[in-house]
């Protein structure tokens, strides 16, 4: 990201969301809202942006709203809807042809955008309910982590599964692999976090897994873990009021995210030059932060509650 915002504007999005029933559309590079628009009947537990960037996904309760990024419509133009209970993540095939989803009815789901019925294509059902989902860069196999300490990983090629548990009676609460496959990181509400390398996953020939590290990453719940771009860096945020980045080449922490306020801090993304990480935090602010010298550089202020979720993209477009 170039933070003097020498990106066009098309190519660079940052939104938020929460508990005050809005999501926002900022300018990255200036922190001014662009554009707020309505999610009335519930907090937001997920936000992310279609691949062509025409979209944004909010998961809430019950269902799942499509809002339009291109025009000034503050009302959602699309409604997912016959799922019970909440919603807890979301993401897209890098294509843009499904998204999956997953919720506390103890489920996984598909969804093909690609059919005008907006119904559920294919349905993977677990015991406990499901606080994260994570796509393989492959984008043939689901993992999905939930309340009980279950980690599945669901090949949709072959429709097979299989199951981990890092650590039993904890609850996974997220899920993440880097871009290149060959990490998957895991936080739970333990606040520890776990490490493993992944070989296979190519072709038909399924993802296994090799454990790495634990990490005593957190003194309470860890709430997200994300990878940055160059697969380089790992965050990971937690109620203990802090966002900790970790070097993937042996996993010691690099630096310690904590602002004065103190208070949870609920999501996280990279830019994608990985030199920087947004927070969303209890405190109702985004902010954009240095990762080498762990300042903020930029508050991003508006909404009245908690900030839970965020999505951001700046691919660079290539030039023509």
């Amino acid at each position: 990201m170039t933070v003097d915002g020498t990106n066009s504007n098309e190519q660079v999005i940052l939104v938020t969301g929460g508990y005050d029933h809005t999501i926002k559309i900022w300018q990255p590079h200036t922190g001014v809202c662009q554009r707020t628009a309505e999610h009335t009947d519930s907090q937001v537990n997920a936000l992310d942006i279609t691949p062509d960037k025409y979209l944004i996904a909010a998961a809430g309760y019950q269902h799942i709203r499509m809002y339009d990024l291109v025009s000034d419509n503050p009302n959602p133009i699309i409604n997912y809807e016959g799922v019970s209970k909440n919603i807890t993540g979301l993401g897209f095939q890098e294509e843009g042809k499904w998204m999956y989803t997953g919720g506390e009815d103890c489920s996984a789901r598909i969804w093909d955008l690609r059919l005008c019925s907006f119904q559920c294509q294919r349905i993977f059902q677990v015991s406990a309910p499901v606080n994260c989902v994570c796509l393989h860069p492959n984008q043939a196999e689901l993992i999905v982590g939930d309340q009980s300490g279950v980690i599945h990983l669901w090949d949709l090629r072959s429709d097979h599964n299989e199951q981990l548990i890092p650590e039993a009676e904890a609850s996974v609460q997220d899920v993440a692999i880097d871009q290149d496959g060959t990490y998957m990181a895991a936080v739970n509400n333990k606040g520890h976090c776990y490490i493993w390398t992944l070989t296979g996953g190519v072709g038909d020939e399924p993802t296994r897994l090799n454990p790495r590290h634990k990490l005593a990453a957190h003194k309470r719940y860890a709430l997200r873990c994300k990878f940055s771009p160059d697969s380089t860096l790992l965050v990971t945020t937690s109620a203990d009021q802090t966002a900790r980045v970790w070097k993937t080449t042996d996993f010691s922490e690099v630096q310690i995210l904590q602002h004065e306020a103190k208070r949870w801090v609920w999501d996280a993304a990279f830019s994608a030059d990985s030199q920087y990480i947004f927070t969303a935090s209890s405190d109702g602010v985004a902010r954009l932060w240095n990762v080498s010298t762990g300042a903020v550089e930029r508050e991003y202020q508006g909404h009245q509650k908690a900030v839970t979720a965020l999505a951001f993209r700046d691919e660079v477009l290539p030039a023509s």
